[in-house]
């Protein structure tokens, strides 16, 4: 049906083949008040992505861009699990990261110095359970922003990959993720890669690198169809400017600043920042002088002028003379020392310390039933027995900084740690716990987020977690220049914010657990990351080092305020008999024993509890119900019914055997109540279980009571 909008156009899709599967964009279908609002089509998935731009430019020193995901559980055909709240409200922190995702490759791509206001939501209306939306919504994102008219130098595209069997592969399904060893997200433009995040079961530096040709080879479809659109669209161009220092007000800042920084103020942090904000303050002094009171309405220009010059000369350090402003080599990482074992309550802690940033972290043990329930917009929801949280308050930046619910930036962190961790770490069959671990930056001036997976790392074997093992990372930097890059290993806040990527990588001696790369060029090949990743493994490498000097090997017991926990695997059929009618049986258990018990699916049973004996009692109850009969065993059983050929034994929880008068006694016996009544507890041996699970008993040649 050609349906007309309110403003008489006609609805527009274009389509194209994507990884072997059509992918339509389509608008003026709805938000017809929005900026711009594209519907994105893959399979069964349907993402709207909209864009709303203000029409004046905001007074304020940053790009006030928010990029937002929206998943709503009806896109799945779901409703909340939650107990009390149904509708969609606060973000799940799966939503909060794929907003992330999204946002990273795109804010680079608006020139520094813009200030329109702009808002991009990707709304998932419909979700195919055969793979994830997180692409299909980048997309949507992209689109709707390239139709806005606003200077974005894109469009973007992004694939989440895998690899199975060995080949790579796009939009997989969740039996092909779990059996993936690679879950790598790139985003780029058509001319390079603008982001890479990646969770990996310690893959090879190589397998990564030909995963990101692989990837932005097969996103270059979703690329041309956008510009396809935006071709026919022709979106009128937004006038602008750029709120930036003037050539001469930079030109006058760059003349005055000659000689006064460099080699004057290099220093290990925070000598360098306290020196180059005494330049900084005498600059000011001189152009107070030089312009009287009128200067105060130009003041903040001339900041910002002043801080692009400090990084202009921070990166001439740094390409002309391969030295880094606190005189580091490229490769050079600051000082580490740490400690573990610092909280005596505490099952595992640990304190890492490289130049000024600074995490410690804390680790608890609980039973698998504090895992934590993950309820998503996605069917392939489940619960997440490892958990690490990263808080870093103001104190940390030396900022008054009101205290408040985590934000995006402390969610990634602690996500990109925990997936640092979680391919080591034991199956729960071998180690029955969850775990929390929890990073409390102490101090930040660079890659906190490699902070937190060195100290938890840490913590974990100081609270006796066997892991595969250990993981350490590093963040590297990045400075191009006329096409050559510098890449420097361990980057600190200045060479952050004056370089051209930020790249942190995990991993263990065998290989990489995960990544995360963030370019604030516009796009950059794949040599030039492959060098980046090649340089880290030293830089890994000497981190983990460091921190095998101080724990070399995981504890080999637990702390003693840890709960103790032990394991059972059943039957999963046996699951309902230790429950029993209504939770009975399993809450009986529960209150006589003192012990907590938690049952997985898949029929692995833990008990824990503070005192051994209650485990104990807990676990000999468990194997009674859930006992298979064995052929040869002896039991005590209860008589339960009685007949003229034998009688029926009870012999297991809801277990009977058939005890024939012929094999009650040595002796001849008549009656069978001649020897037995209903009720009695007798020994017996199994002699036979045939093919229908029936059981046969014997009571020859076996002493009773």
């Amino acid at each position: 049906m050609n349906i007309i909008n309110p403003d008489g156009k006609k609805v527009i899709t274009v389509e194209k083949d994507l990884c072997g599967k059509k992918i339509s964009l389509e608008i003026n279908r709805v938000g017809f008040r929005s900026t711009a609002s594209v519907i994105v089509r893959y399979g069964e998935t349907v993402v709207l992505g909209t864009a709303m731009v203000s029409d004046k430019p905001v007074q304020q020193d940053f790009f006030p861009l928010s990029i937002d995901y929206e998943e709503k559980f009806y896109a799945a055909g779901k409703i909340s699990g939650s107990r009390f709240i149904k509708r969609e409200g606060r973000p799940s922190d799966e939503a909060i990261l794929i907003g992330r995702l999204i946002d990273r490759p795109i804010r680079p791509l608006f020139p520094k110095g813009y200030r329109r206001e702009i808002q991009v939501v990707s709304t998932v209306l419909s979700t195919d359970p055969n793979f994830r939306p997180d692409m299909i919504a980048m997309i949507a994102a992209s689109s709707a922003l390239t139709l806005t008219g606003t200077p974005f130098d894109g469009p973007v595209a992004g694939l989440r990959i895998g690899r199975v069997g060995g080949e790579y592969k796009a939009f997989l399904t969740p039996e092909e993720r779990a059996e993936s060893d690679l879950d790598l997200v790139v985003a780029g433009i058509e001319s390079g890669i603008t982001m890479v995040e990646a969770g990996a079961k310690e893959v090879p530096e190589e397998v990564i690198v030909k995963g990101l040709e692989w990837a932005h080879k097969n996103l270059q479809p979703a690329i041309e169809l956008q510009k396809e659109l935006a071709k026919i669209v022709k979106p009128t161009q937004q006038e602008y400017e750029l709120l930036l220092p003037g050539e001469e007000i930079q030109k006058e800042v760059a003349e005055w600043a000659k000689g006064k920084l460099g080699a004057k103020v290099r220093a290990p942090h925070p000598k360098h920042t306290e020196m180059v904000n005494e330049v900084r303050a005498d600059f000011h002094a001189a152009m107070e002088e030089r312009y009287g009171e009128e200067y105060d309405e130009k003041r903040s220009e001339y900041d910002e002028a002043f801080t692009m010059e400090a990084h202009k000369d921070l990166r001439r350090g740094i390409i002309e003379e391969s030295v880094r402003p606190d005189g580091r080599k490229l490769t050079e990482v600051r000082p580490l020392s740490s400690q573990v074992s610092l909280l005596p309550r505490a099952h595992g802690s640990s304190l890492f310390t490289r130049g000024v940033t600074q995490a410690l972290n804390v680790v608890t043990l609980a039973n698998l039933s504090y895992a934590q329930i993950v309820d998503t917009m996605e069917v392939s929801d489940g619960e997440r027995r490892y958990m690490h949280h990263y808080n870093a308050p103001g104190y940390t930046v030396g900022e008054v900084k009101r205290l408040g619910s985590p934000g995006r930036r402390e969610i990634g962190h602690g996500y990109l740690a925990e997936r640092a961790l979680v391919p080591v770490l034991p199956p729960e069959e071998d180690f029955p716990y969850a775990i929390r671990s929890v990073t409390e930056i102490m101090s930040q001036n660079g890659s906190t987020s490699m902070a937190a997976t060195c100290s938890s790392c840490m913590a974990l074997m100081d609270a006796g977690v066997p892991i595969k093992r250990p993981v350490s990372g590093i963040a590297m930097g990045l400075m191009m220049d006329n096409g050559t890059p510098y890449v420097l290993s361990d980057i600190a806040d200045a060479e952050d914010f004056a370089g051209d990527m930020d790249f942190k990588v995990t991993g263990t001696t065998e290989g990489v657990t995960a990544l995360q790369m963030d370019m604030k060029v516009h796009g950059l090949p794949v040599e030039i990351l492959e060098k980046a990743i090649e340089q880290s493994k030293a830089g890994r490498a000497h981190i983990l080092e460091h921190m095998l000097s101080v724990i070399p090997a995981y504890r080999e017991s637990l702390s003693p305020y840890a709960p103790q926990i032990e394991k059972l695997k059943i039957n999963p059929e046996k699951i309902g008999t230790i429950i029993g009618k209504g939770g009975e049986t399993i809450n009986k258990i529960t209150s006589e024993t003192g012990a907590e018990i938690n049952i997985a699916d898949d029929g692995l049973v833990t008990v824990s509890s503070p005192d051994a004996e209650s485990i104990k009692k807990a676990m000999e109850w468990i194997e009674s119900l859930v006992e298979e009969p064995e052929v040869g065993k002896v039991y005590t059983g209860k008589v339960v019914t009685i007949k003229d050929f034998g009688a029926f034994v009870n012999i297991l929880p809801g277990t009977d055997g058939m005890l024939h008068i012929s094999n009650i006694s040595n002796d001849r016996v008549d009656k069978v109540t001649d020897v037995l009544k209903e009720g009695q507890e007798v020994k017996v041996r199994i002699d036979s279980i045939d093919d229908k699970g029936r059981i046969g008993l014997n009571m020859k040649n076996i002493k009773q009571d």
